[in-house]
Order: structure tokens, then C-alpha cells, then sequence
């Protein structure tokens, strides 16, 4: 179980960063007012390849293992190849070239240098992909960029226990294959701020708060969603924390669904 965080301070935007169109294989950056992260944007990343990061600097999900071993298999089942680490020293500007999308699977804590974290943006602003999954949201909490990216931050939970998520679009491939409804166990998380009011942000599915107890965010609770983020593509699932998840056909090709749309294979 997590113990609850503390408030922190709300973090404010992030630089605004200018990205021109690629040519001949390279993203090029305005020079004018250039972000730190500018010179190590060089290609766009492969398609048939993903990065399973789950380093942990906080609380660690035994879930993990199963989970790094579902996305193998889902990996297996779609075509794409899968790596999976927990050191951060892979995040360089040609190691993550390698990869359609980054997958965050209950990541926890501040889990990247400062170097490290340049090169993540570069790779987002070079047309890269990200999938969150659970603690994911408990993750970089000093970090603006990660935050917009994430959606939103973790701040509490209630103990394990059923819940129904309401599926509010039938149309993107985490939640095409649900019902109206989708009755699961999981652990809840409830989080700082409601992606809704982001610009960006599409939410896929939220929870019923009256069907458990310990939503505290007024009946309007965001579960996943999706969005386009600063030349990249993001998706965020709160489900996932326990290891029966992993074998769960629904939450399993909710998951596919969400890193097929970050690698910019289903749109």
C-alpha cells in the first residue's frame, strides 16, 4: 500500500517549445530561443519496438513482473518487439530513437536524472510515445513536463476492492472492445488534479465513485485517457496494480490498445 503524499506545490507549465516539421529524416528546432532539449532530437523513433521502464525510487508494485511479462506476450501476439530495464542510462537520444513508445508500468518516485529527463522530451517532441500505467502517476513529481505528459498526478487510494468503470468512448482501441460498463477489481487512485480540464486530454473511461468507497473527486473520475502531447502521443491507464490484472483478457487488451496508440500504430 502507498502512504498518502503530502501536498506539494502545483507545478507550473511547462517552456513553451517550438518543433518544425522533420526533414530528411531529422527534426529540426527553431533557433530562436531553442530548448536545452533541442540538440538531442535527431530522428523520429522506429516503428516494432517498445521500452518497458519500471524503475522504482518509492513504493514497489510485485505486479511488475507480471506485468513487463504480459506485455511480452502482447507484444508477441501484435508484432512488435519488446525491451524491458530498469536503468535509467537508457534513456539517451539514440537508445530511445530505437522504440515507437515508452511504457511507464508502475513506476514510482524520481527515477531520472536530469540528462535523462532532456532526453525523454526530446524523444516526445520527435513524434515518440508514452503509456502510463498505474504509479506511473506517482512518478517525477518536480518534473512539469512528465506531469502535462502523465495527465495527472497520484494522491491518495482506497484499500483493493470492485468498482465500476463507466466507458465513455467506444472508439479508441483501450476501449473499444468494453461495454457501457466494466465491473473490475483493482486498487483506485484518486489524483491531485482531473485531466477533464486539460486542453488535451480525451478521457476513455472513469469511475463510479457510488460503486466503492473512497473517491474523493466528486464524482468526476477519470480512470484513462489519452491525448497528443508536444510532438507525441500519451495514453494513462490507473488500473493495473494487482497481478490478476495481468491475466485479465479485458484489462489486457485495454493495455494493448493504449501502447498500439502510443507507438502511432492505431490511431
Amino acid at each position: 500500500m502507498h502512504r498518502k503524499r503530502p501536498d506539494l506545490p502545483t507545478p507550473g507549465p511547462a517552456p513553451r517549445r517550438s518543433v518544425m516539421k522533420a526533414a530528411a529524416g531529422a527534426v529540426l528546432i527553431t533557433a530562436v530561443n531553442a530548448p536545452a532539449w533541442a540538440a538531442t532530437v535527431r530522428r523520429r523513433p522506429k516503428a516494432g519496438r517498445v521500452l518497458v521502464f519500471s524503475k522504482t525510487a518509492g513504493f514497489r508494485h510485485d505486479s511488475i513482473p507480471d506485468g513487463i511479462a504480459a506485455i511480452r506476450q502482447l507484444g508477441t501476439q501484435a508484432g512488435f518487439a519488446v525491451d524491458a530495464t530498469e536503468d535509467a542510462a537508457a534513456f539517451t537520444p539514440g537508445n530511445l530513437a530505437r522504440y515507437a513508445a515508452v511504457v511507464f508500468l508502475s513506476t514510482t518516485g524520481d527515477v531520472l536524472g536530469t540528462g535523462q529527463q532532456t532526453a525523454f522530451e526530446g524523444y516526445i517532441a520527435a513524434g515518440g510515445g508514452y503509456a502510463g500505467v498505474h504509479a506511473a502517476a506517482d512518478t517525477e513529481y518536480d518534473w512539469p513536463f512528465y506531469g502535462g505528459l502523465c495527465g495527472a498526478w497520484f494522491q491518495s487510494h482506497p484499500a483493493i476492492q470492485q468498482a465500476t468503470v463507466k466507458v465513455e468512448d467506444h472508439a479508441h482501441p483501450a476501449t473499444a472492445h468494453l461495454g457501457d460498463t466494466w465491473v473490475r477489481t483493482d486498487e483506485w487512485y484518486n489524483y491531485r488534479t482531473n485531466p477533464r480540464g486539460t486542453a488535451t486530454v480525451h478521457v476513455l473511461a472513469s469511475l463510479d465513485e457510488s460503486s466503492y468507497s473512497g473517491g474523493t473527486m466528486n464524482g468526476d473520475h477519470p480512470i484513462s485517457w489519452y491525448q497528443a502531447y508536444k510532438g507525441g502521443r500519451a495514453f494513462y491507464t490507473g488500473l493495473g496494480h494487482t497481478k490478476e490484472s495481468y491475466a485479465e483478457p479485458a484489462f489486457r487488451q485495454h493495455l494493448l490498445g493504449g501502447i498500439t496508440y502510443a507507438m502511432g500504430v492505431a490511431k
